[in-house]
């Protein structure tokens, strides 16, 4: 056995002896199976939650987005986009991270739903009280990096496409790169009237697709055809 194999051996005996001595009574099975599989196993029970949404971001992505759905559009909220407008529209519209509609502690900010122990989305412990120091559900972290930085997930989508082009069916190379089928600037400009947690699906991955680099090219130069286009017409009214 190599010194680094010696030391992972050393670290996750100990690691899964902290692990044990702080799980509670109910603790999620699958999130617990998937620690004790990892080669540097989490020490803590929320760590091993944290890994266990990391590991499944298309998971969290669904939860996410289910959730959302469960707190409905805040009565009153519209989705406008932020100061930076070149950048505002590409942002998942997020009601509960606004003054105005946020939940406070103990509510998570992304989808409005009560947060619990170790960051879960349901009350396993039958306590009826949300953790009042959370604001995220672990799950909810996951799908917001996801939907910020989709191309951090190539790996994993290229996987679930069978690693085939989305736009030709061509096998995906190397520099393939993850697109919007619906660009953003196009939900900003015909779908912002949607309610909010449909919305999220255009950040989700219902939008997302992995498309080799001549396809994306050849997508986002039509794109931007279109909105020269839709800017002429608009210079040209009276």
């Amino acid at each position: 056995m190599s010194a680094a194999s010696e030391w992972r051996a050393a670290r996750n005996v100990k690691a899964r002896a902290r692990l044990e001595r702080a799980l509670p009574a109910v603790f999620p099975a699958p999130v617990l199976r998937h620690a004790l599989a990892r080669p540097l196993t989490p020490p803590t029970p929320r760590l091993a939650v944290e890994s266990y949404w990391r590991a499944h971001v298309l998971r969290a992505d669904r939860l996410a987005r289910a959730l959302a759905a469960r707190s409905g559009t805040p009565e009153g909220w519209v989705w406008r986009a932020g100061p930076e407008a070149a950048a505002g529209f590409r942002m998942p519209p997020a009601p509960f991270r606004e003054a105005e509609h946020a939940r406070g502690p103990g509510a998570c900010c992304v989808c409005g739903q009560p947060v619990y122990r170790f960051g879960w989305h349901r009350d396993l412990w039958g306590t009826g009280t949300p953790n009042r120091n959370a604001r995220w559900h672990a799950a909810c972290v996951a799908a917001w990096k996801l939907w910020v930085a989709p191309s951090d997930q190539v790996k994993l989508l290229k996987a679930r496409q069978r690693h085939r082009c989305a736009a030709s069916a061509k096998r995906l190379l190397r520099t393939a790169e993850v697109d919007h089928r619906v660009p953003l600037y196009r939900v900003w400009r015909e779908h912002r009237t949607l309610p909010w947690p449909e919305l999220l699906g255009f950040w989700g991955l219902p939008n997302l697709q992995v498309v080799n680099r001549a396809s994306h090219a050849a997508k986002c130069g039509e794109e931007a055809a279109e909105r020269a286009s839709a800017r002429r017409a608009l210079a040209s009214l009276p």
